[in-house]
Order: C-alpha cells, then structure tokens, then sequence
C-alpha cells in the first residue's frame, strides 16, 4: 500500500503533466486575469423563481474552486466566495475544446465557466457550460475532510486550506470584516477621525505588558514593538483632533491560550469631554451596533449560553463584586499587610510586596471574573494598579475606570483619562521604580507624554476594546485562534 507521502507525490506529479499538457495546447493555466460577472448569492437571488426542468438563454460568467467532479465531469461544483455553483456540460453537445479541458481539471482548481442558467428537474440551479477558462491549476490535493478540516495544526498554519474545506471559516472573517465596519462608521459618524500611530517605539507605554524588542540598525538603537498605542493618540487630542480611534495592532511578549495571542488587535479610542461613564454607553453602544449590523439580531448564543443584548448591561464596582462572591469589603481594609493577610485567607497568592490595591485586583481576578457571564462593567479599580487614569472623584484610592466583561471575559478597559501633567510624571516614577525593582511590565517615563500634557489635555475619555475577542463573541467561536487568520505558530 502507497504511503501517504508517496501517493501525495504521485497526485502532484499527474496534476504537473496535466499542466504541461494545457501548455502544450497553448494554453496559460495561471492566465493575468478574468472578469465574472455573477456570484452563488446573485444566481439564487435572481433566479429564485425560476421553476424546475426550465433553461434560460441567459449567459452568465462565474469563477470558483471545484470541490466536486460527479459522472466523470459532467457535473462539478465550484464554490466562491459565497457559495456553490453547479456546472454542468455535455458529453453529447458540448465542443471538443470544451470536452478536452474538462479532462484537464483536477479537485482544487480554480475554473471559469461561461454558460447559460437553467434549473434542473431536482430543481438545482445551475449554468450549462459553453466555455472553460483553467484560472490556477491546483498541483497539490485538497484534504481528504469531508466535514472540514479538522487537523488544528495544518487548520491555523495553512488557513486557506481551512477556508477552502470549511466554509463556517469563512464567514468568520467575513463577519470580522463586516464588524469592523459597523464599528468605524458609528465612530466616524460620532465626529472621531480614524489614526495610525507608530508601532516601533523608542519607549514601552500605554499598559502593563512584556514588550518584544527589536534594533533599529541606522539609530544604533532598540525599540519596543508597541504594547498599545495610548500615549500617542492622546498626543493628538492634545492637538486638537475632535476624538480619535485607531483599530492597532498590539504585540505582547506573553503567554498563549485560547483568549490570548501575542500579536493581537485593539481598538482605542479617545473624546474629548467625555468620562468613563460616557465610555460605558459608548460601549454598549459598540457592541449592540456590531452584533445588530452581523448577526442581525441582539439576541444571540454563545458557548451554550443565551444573551440578550438589547438589556443594559450590568455596572457595578469591584468593590461590590467582590463584597458579592467573597464576602470581603475591600474598602473598609485600611493597610497592606490587611489587604496580603485577606488575599491569603482567601487562597489567593499575592507577593509579600503587593500593595492594598494589588491585593484587590487579585481576589477579583481569581474570585470574581468567572461569574461575570452577562455582559457587565465593572468600574472603579484600585489607583495603583494604572497610572494612566485619573483618580476617583469621590475616592482618593481608587480611579475612574472600568472593564466590561462578558462570558467571563475581560473584553476592554477604559478610563477617566489622566490630564494633569504634574501627576502623571509621578505616577512614571513609580512605574520605574517598580520596574527597577523586576517588574518588566511596568511603563518607562515618557517624557515626550508629560510634556504634551503640560500643553494642556482638554477632559477626556479612552477606551481600548479587544477586537479578537469581541469577534469571537460575536461569531460563536471560543478560541482566538480562529478569529485571527494567521495566529502565532511554532517554527516547523
């Protein structure tokens, strides 16, 4: 029996003379281009009532990937973008160029067909064939997967072979494409400019993460691959922009799991005169258009659970959640070694170092995050764990901010922005001493930042939203990876 190599070989090698035959005909199997000027969708929608066992005389022009080849070619089934397309041709009334190239096509090629609409008894559309165009000679074999690729390594590494064999991957991406555009024209419409900000960057800020690092050979200098693109878009508020958002690209120097991937997408944006509370709403506002403008409904299902998003969602403190699922009223603890001794009753570990703030954040994140199914935003976090944000107005150790979690995610962050210039080069001090105590997470002083919010940055509200995860929810996939169309993969 042949090894799956050697018939892999065999395959490619039958596919290679069929090429050099096409050649020898004079004719190119990778031509320049082709226009066709009909889809699967548009067929259906135009034919939809075109009754059984009728031919039309209307020539059409479509293009696809053959998937099937029944009753040695008379029928095949091409699929584009939007679907399948049956194609049917003649023994007994086609042309001799037409029966020569049909003995040329292989499953996985890419084809064009030039032919008239009719409906078969069966009641199957399809375009009788008058003319074939070889557009790409496929010279490798699809995947023997009838119901898809399955294999997760060859699905992420090779993602169009996924996107040929699986067509819920498709519309995944479509989907993803489709949110992002609901999400630019709500933000353009609200008077926000979309931006591009710098990805190599002299110094890591915008939020607490490893960094990757890179040399810029003519400086003679390393730079960090962004961890977020905050400081700069304030910057531009700064400078007078109206409000202003950037769908950026984020690379952490961190772990990988299914909600996690170092290169990743964000969306940040920022308006001046607003608040966190404004961030709230706009978030909402975000996530209902996305899911409405996609799935064409607000009421949706996501690892078998139900969501209906045309509800308010949930606001409440960390505080509050904490006092909920552990019984501890963080605010009423009045020292650190209060805050490490809770944490440690709780079972939660903590560093002999952390702070009460610290301490806080970590009982939420193991105690609380996993109850946080429906959407919900949880506002008012411990001031130490940002510097970036600006202090609660009614209590001094805690910050306006908030992130909004759903399914048990963290999905967000948003903040009451940090304007005053002579608290924010103190909070950096912090943020280096922490980092010249280990903490390679820890922003660097931003010098550049401090001196553009000397110039006065108006009040104003931010807000980063994971894009990967959001597009998971809302397309019903539970791994990043399959969102991301080329995620991070081990060398080979």
């Amino acid at each position: 029996m042949a090894s799956e190599e050697n018939l892999g070989h065999e395959q490619r090698q039958i596919r290679l003379d069929k090429l050099r035959k096409l050649e020898e005909k004079g004719i190119n199997p990778y031509p320049h281009d082709f226009k066709p000027n009909a889809t699967s969708v548009s067929l259906s929608q135009k034919y939809a009532n075109l009754l059984p066992d009728t031919q039309t005389e209307d020539v059409v022009i479509v293009a696809g990937r053959v998937r099937a080849i029944r009753n040695s070619g008379m029928f095949m089934d091409i699929y584009d973008a939007t679907g399948k397309v049956q194609i049917y041709t003649s023994k007994e009334h086609s042309e001799s160029a037409v029966l020569e190239m049909l003995d040329m096509i292989d499953i996985g090629d890419v084809i064009g067909i030039e032919g008239t609409v009719r409906r078969t008894k069966r009641g199957e559309l399809s375009v009788n064939t008058q003319k074939i165009t070889m557009l790409a000679k496929a010279l490798l074999p699809l995947p023997e997967k009838f119901h898809g690729l399955t294999d997760t390594d060859t699905k992420y590494r090779h993602r169009e072979l996924d996107m040929i064999m699986t067509p819920e991957t498709i519309q995944t991406f479509i989907k993803r494409s489709k949110i992002y555009e609901s999400i630019r024209q709500l933000l353009i419409k609200k008077g926000c400019l979309e931006v591009e900000t710098p990805i190599l960057q002299a110094v890591k800020g915008g939020a607490a993460a490893k960094p990757f690092i890179t040399h810029h050979n003519t400086l003679d200098m390393d730079l960090f691959l962004r961890v977020a693109p905050e400081l700069f878009l304030k910057r531009l508020i700064v400078g007078g922009l109206p409000g202003v958002f950037e769908f950026a690209k984020d690379f952490r120097n961190e772990g990988m799991d299914t909600s996690h991937n170092p290169e990743f997408t964000c969306l940040e944006m920022y308006l001046p005169y607003t608040d966190y509370n404004d961030m709230a709403d706009l978030f909402e506002e975000i996530v209902r258009k996305a899911c409405q403008d996609v799935n064409g409904t607000l009421q949706i299902e996501y690892d078998g659970k139900k969501f209906d998003l045309s509800k308010p969602f949930e606001r409440v403190t960390m505080n509050d959640m904490i006092k909920k699922y552990v019984g501890v009223d963080f605010m009423a603890i009045q020292s650190d070694d209060e805050a490490r001794k809770t944490a440690d009753k709780l079972g939660v570990h903590v560093e002999q170092d952390d702070d009460w703030g610290h301490c806080m954040a970590a009982v939420f994140e193991e105690k609380c995050e996993e109850h946080l199914i429906q959407p919900t935003i949880v506002m008012d976090h411990p001031k130490s764990m940002n510097p970036l944000c600006k202090t609660h107005r009614d209590e001094p150790r805690l910050v306006e901010q908030f992130e909004p979690y759903i399914n048990g995610k963290e999905m967000g962050n948003a903040y009451t922005e940090l304007t005053n210039p002579l608290d924010q080069r103190e909070r950096f001090e912090e943020q280096v001493a922490a980092r010249e105590a280990g903490d390679e997470e820890a922003d660097m002083m931003d010098d550049d930042f401090v001196e553009a919010l000397e110039h006065g940055l108006p009040p104003t509200g931010g807000m980063g939203i994971g894009m990967d995860r959001l597009v998971m929810f809302l397309t019903g996939n539970t791994s990043i990876r399959d969102v991301i169309a080329f995620p991070t993969m081990r060398k080979k």
